[in-house]
């Protein structure tokens, strides 16, 4: 059995540039107006929940539960907001097709891994058209590593899986699946990757 993994933001859906506004956007106005880093690739875990507790850790702040909380309660509710305003984020050409295509294959098993809360990929995800009912779902919610949300989507597909192909945008993306030792497919222009999907084949 054969396993695909794929990213949300710049992999299946057209968001990163939004969701990385409105992350930071959410992060001021919970914390006040803290120090960030420049790049996302700058931090250890590029991830929600990781990223945020470097920049409690930066801005000498306690790892604080709380301020998680709200920060992803604020993050979600101006994902909500940014779609009802601004109407369903796209998918990136062909994803929609290749992601059901994949779904049906009798030797594939899907999942999706990524580096955001669990309740704002659900909001992305539905407004995009994807449907991920019954499919392993791996977030910041569950590790604030890359890895380790990856490794969490491949425990939730199960056992018998002879090999594993990650679709991610990222650097980050990339790096995680050369320590995990899975294939890669690189989404986007950041890494030269593919542009679309259709005439693909899972």
């Amino acid at each position: 059995m054969k396993a695909i993994i794929f990213d949300v933001d710049g992999t299946l859906i057209e968001s990163m540039a939004v969701d990385t506004e409105l992350y930071f956007a959410a992060v001021n106005e919970v914390l006040g107006p803290v120090r960030i880093r420049k790049n996302l690739s700058d931090y250890d875990n590029v991830s929600d929940s990781g990223i945020l507790a470097q920049i409690l850790a930066d801005n000498g702040m306690a790892s604080d539960t709380a301020a998680a909380d709200a920060t992803r309660s604020v993050f979600v509710e101006s994902v909500a907001r940014h779609i009802e305003s601004a109407g369903p984020f796209p998918a990136i050409d062909g994803a929609l097709q290749f992601f059901e295509e994949a779904r049906k294959a009798d030797n594939i098993r899907v999942a999706v891994a990524t580096g955001g809360w669990r309740k704002s990929a659900l909001l992305k995800l539905s407004s995009a058209g994807f449907d991920v009912d019954g499919l392993p779902l791996a977030t910041s919610d569950d590790s604030p590593s890359r890895v380790g949300i990856m490794q969490c989507a491949l425990a939730g597909i199960g056992e018998n899986v002879t090999a594993v192909t990650y679709y991610g945008d990222a650097e980050w993306d990339k790096r995680a699946c050369q320590r995990l030792g899975w294939n890669f497919v690189a989404v986007g222009p950041d890494l030269g990757g593919i542009e679309s999907y259709a005439g693909m084949e899972p």
